[in-house]
């Protein structure tokens, strides 16, 4: 370590420390990017492992790319590749992210984001969803008009519509909100709107978590990889509970489902829950730390 009087303190590492974590982080990323690239070349989907890479729009290549974050300088010849990228500089003898790079226009949205993760982090869970959002996202729909419609439902539309009508919906997630029917909408004890994300966002909500995956690469260069990919990882596992515990039939692609019809099955799902809240909160933190930094003067 040594300090910088323009940064924080600084991390130098050696093109062989450098090497090793970007090599590390690819093989870790092309478990996960190699299947779906493989699916996408012989026209398959995968309700469940291809839903991160359709849904946020973050491309393969970009996920495997290694970034190591603010305030660390890669040295040797070779670290000169990273100024392929306009936001990195030649710093401290070596190569590292320009903090003042970050465009001044994408502050606002940077505070903004900040003020979320902190209400996230510090707003009590809830744990009494149940997973419903999925359901009242093809309540009192046709077959034609179910979203996975190449997926069959474990139970017959009228069947369906008294399940959900059976419980309290209470999705307090907007872009899981924004895709219910609209026979569903008034069902929800919340009516969240994209001006209420701030006061309604809790880490009990599977989406909630899944979205620092979101907010990981939406930072990107000055997110280090191995916090992206850790928040991939997260939603990945989130994912899976997700479509479990939905209306969808993924048995024979090895996923049995979490029966949220049944006591057990919301047990279970709770289960779940409260075990992905407690993860997210470390990478919460990370990405907190991250912002504040990039906001410092």
């Amino acid at each position: 370590m040594q300090a910088s009087p323009h940064s924080a303190a600084l991390t130098l590492l050696a093109e062989p420390d450098w090497r090793a974590r970007q090599s590390a982080h690819e093989a870790r990323v092309r478990a996960w990017t190699d299947p779906h690239q493989a699916r996408q070349a012989r026209g398959e989907k995968h309700p469940v492992e291809d839903f991160l890479f359709e849904y946020y729009r973050f491309r393969p290549s970009w996920l495997r790319r290694w970034h190591p974050g603010p305030d660390v300088v890669l040295l040797g010849e070779s670290a000169r590749e990273f100024l392929r990228w306009p936001e990195y500089h030649e710093s401290d003898g070596g190569i590292a992210l320009n903090v003042a790079a970050f465009e001044a226009k994408r502050r606002d949205s940077l505070v903004w984001l900040l003020g979320l993760l902190r209400a996230t982090a510090e707003r009590p869970p809830m744990f009494a969803c149940f997973g419903l959002h999925e359901w009242a996202m093809v309540y009192r729909q046709t077959p034609d008009e179910v979203r996975h419609n190449a997926w069959p439902l474990r139970f017959p539309p009228d069947e369906l519509a008294r399940i959900v009508e059976a419980q309290p919906v209470r999705c307090s997630h907007f872009d899981a909100f924004r895709f219910f029917t609209p026979p569903a909408r008034p069902l929800n004890r919340l009516q969240p709107e994209r001006s209420t994300v701030t006061q309604l966002e809790q880490r009990g909500c599977l989406h909630a978590n899944m979205d620092l995956y979101k907010w990981a690469f939406k930072l990107a260069p000055f997110t280090p990889a191995e916090l992206t990919a850790d928040c991939f990882a997260l939603a990945r596992d989130i994912r899976e509970v997700d479509m479990r515990a939905s209306p969808y039939d993924l048995a024979r692609l090895g996923y049995p489902p979490i029966g949220i019809e049944t006591p057990e099955g919301r047990a279970t799902y709770e289960t779940h829950q409260r075990a992905f809240a407690d993860r997210s909160q470390p990478l919460r933190a990370r990405l907190i730390a991250l912002c504040a930094r990039l906001l410092a003067p």
